[in-house]
């Protein structure tokens, strides 16, 4: 069976979404879609917990004190950074991809980057639930898939 067609059973694992609310229009369709594909896949709704922070420059450091916290199989971090016609963009969506990275290979916890990083608006909408898909749906089956995959290495 090829890999992609495993079923993927997310029974008995918890998860943390974290999301920013700079661009909420964005962040609640995706975390909307993170909520129903783990869900969907066997995780119970109580096992994951949902934190907001204000965008995606503070995303790190909440999903760092949750995974310090534990408790948690991993986390999936949301949100929506538009390009604008100053630089600041470049800092933000760098920053955050790269921090995120970083906290993944120092905790070993999978942290799924679903921080949509666009040049419009109407990008954001298409990743969200339109013509692209639904991003956080995407992350969170990487952060299940990568769980699962940790949970067999124990």
């Amino acid at each position: 069976m090829k890999p992609n067609l495993v079923r993927l059973d997310g029974t008995g694992l918890r998860f943390a979404i974290v999301a920013g609310k700079f661009n909420d229009l964005i962040s609640e369709r995706l975390v909307d879609g993170a909520l129903e594909a783990l869900v969907t896949h066997g995780v119970a709704a109580d096992d994951i917990e949902v934190r907001w922070g204000p965008g995606a420059w503070e995303l790190p450091v909440i999903a760092a004190g949750l995974a310090r916290r534990g408790g948690i199989d991993g986390i999936i971090v949301l949100g929506a950074v538009i390009r604008g016609s100053t630089d600041h963009y470049t800092h933000v969506a760098g920053q955050c991809a790269a921090a995120l990275m970083r906290l993944q290979m120092d905790t070993g916890m999978p942290v799924a980057f679903g921080v949509l990083t666009t040049d419009s608006l109407e990008q954001c909408l298409e990743r969200s639930g339109s013509k692209v898909g639904n991003k956080g749906i995407e992350a969170a089956m990487a952060a299940l898939e990568a769980a699962l995959v940790l949970r067999s290495l124990a």
